[in-house]
């Protein structure tokens, strides 16, 4: 298994469907199950919609034997299939209309993380899997999906729902006689807070329950060990932002905390440039003077105007004595109209070196700013690498679009496959005869 996890809005469902595509189109059999709401996962793989089952993706590349799977995490069908396999036919359908277990399948706090750990076990239990790939519920952390066990355990474990199943649990006149005195009170209190019939429906549901709860504990404390087993791995996944990267150091924290297996931290949609020898100071420099050009930029400059053979000299000015040669005049019988289009074509001339002068300014501050970002992700990650050098980090390059298809997938698997160490290394090469020269 391999669980995807981090802050929301960093790509872990790109990232564990691009995982799952991978490892499908080298012969294993893949489920990639999303508890994302969105139906980014489905878009990308070219399926209209995902359910509770997993659906087959076509059009990958399976020549090597492998399949691929997506679905997408129902709550409530979840829940409604864990009452419907531990609960005989009567039992079941009590439940399964008891207004408060659909107000509670339907969106209580903490049943989403809950159910994701439920059907995780399911699909481990069902041994049909070569590889499991999770994306974890799109939060700022990913801990409700550890914790969802631990507060399971509370819930059932609390006071409330001991005093509540206690009557079913003694049956007959004994329970009456305990819910009628020791209930009393509380009983009370809690029908005017709560309503009557409100008490009533927690009270029966409690009851028809109370022999499914023992199964719910047990599967979640078997699916919290498979989590720390030797074949699962957690990868935190986040952008070279601020914030980002400190939700992921908390979260990796917290897994060294539970003894949960990192296997590394993906930095996604990081930026880079092909002219990172140029620093965004000289680029904002060479720009400033192609809008605004200084004496020392111009061609030739004052120096040429004055060593030329053709410049007048001092003794031709006016206050020598002699005049000057004056400006040619305009030809006489000029019309304004044949002034204009002399403008106008003087203008023309002009316009096109002026053009590439502001195009090239602008691109110059493009690349400033590009440059600027550069730098702040590179000290945001290495921030990051301070507090946590043991995390192996892997990058994945900004692209100009969104991922929406298979070969988008298969780009950013290629990505995260990238090893560094079978790249080239600069210093292994030999050097050319010149430079040993």
């Amino acid at each position: 298994m391999v669980v995807c996890c981090g802050s929301g809005g960093v790509g872990k469902t790109t990232t564990a469907a691009a995982l799952g595509l991978r490892a499908a189109e080298r012969g294993r059999k893949v489920v990639v199950l999303t508890i994302d709401p969105a139906r980014r996962l489905a878009q990308s793989m070219g399926i209209d919609s995902l359910d509770n089952t997993p659906r087959r993706v076509k059009g990958i590349d399976d020549s090597a034997g492998g399949e691929l799977h997506a679905m997408m995490l129902d709550m409530k069908r979840t829940f409604d299939e864990i009452v419907e396999a531990h609960a005989d036919g009567e039992r079941a359908a009590a439940i399964l209309g008891n207004p408060f277990y659909q107000s509670l399948s339907a969106g209580f706090a903490g049943t989403q993380e809950y159910m994701a750990m439920e059907k995780l076990g399911q699909l481990r239990a069902r041994d049909e899997w070569d590889l499991i790939v999770v994306d974890t519920p799109p939060s700022r952390s990913a801990l409700d999906f550890l914790d969802a066990p631990k507060r399971l355990g509370s819930f059932l474990d609390g006071r409330l729902i001991r005093l509540l199943t206690a009557p079913a649990k003694l049956g007959g006149r004994a329970g009456m006689k305990f819910l009628n005195v020791g209930m009393s009170m509380m009983t009370g209190t809690l029908g005017k807070l709560l309503g009557g019939q409100l008490l009533k429906d927690v009270q029966t549901f409690v009851s028809a329950m109370d022999t499914t709860f023992g199964g719910f504990r047990t599967r979640a404390d078997a699916t919290y060990k498979l989590l720390q087993a030797p074949g699962t791995a957690f990868l935190v996944v986040a952008a070279p932002e601020r914030d980002a990267l400190r939700e992921a150091a908390y979260f990796v924290e917290r897994l060294a905390a539970e003894d949960m297996p990192l296997a590394g931290l993906v930095l996604n949609r990081v930026h880079g440039s092909g002219a990172e020898r140029l620093s965004a100071e000289r680029a904002l420099a060479a720009a400033e003077n192609l809008e605004e050009p200084r004496i020392v930029d111009q061609e030739g400059g004052k120096a040429r105007l004055r060593n030329s053979p053709d410049a007048p000299d001092s003794s031709d000015s006016p206050t020598s004595g002699t005049p000057a040669e004056a400006p040619a005049a305009a030809p006489e019988g000029g019309s304004p109209t044949e002034d204009a289009e002399h403008a106008e074509d003087t203008e023309h001339t002009a316009d096109p070196e002026r053009s590439v002068d502001q195009l090239t300014a602008g691109l110059l501050r493009l690349h400033a700013d590009r440059m600027q970002l550069l730098s702040r992700e590179q000290r945001t990650r290495d921030r990051f690498t301070a507090l946590h050098p043991e995390v192996a980090v892997t990058e994945v390059a900004a692209l100009p679009g969104d991922v929406h298809d298979l070969a988008g997938l298969r780009d950013i698997g290629d990505r995260l496959a990238a090893d560094e160490r079978e790249l080239p290394d600069p210093a292994d090469q030999p050097e050319p005869p010149e430079a040993r020269a």
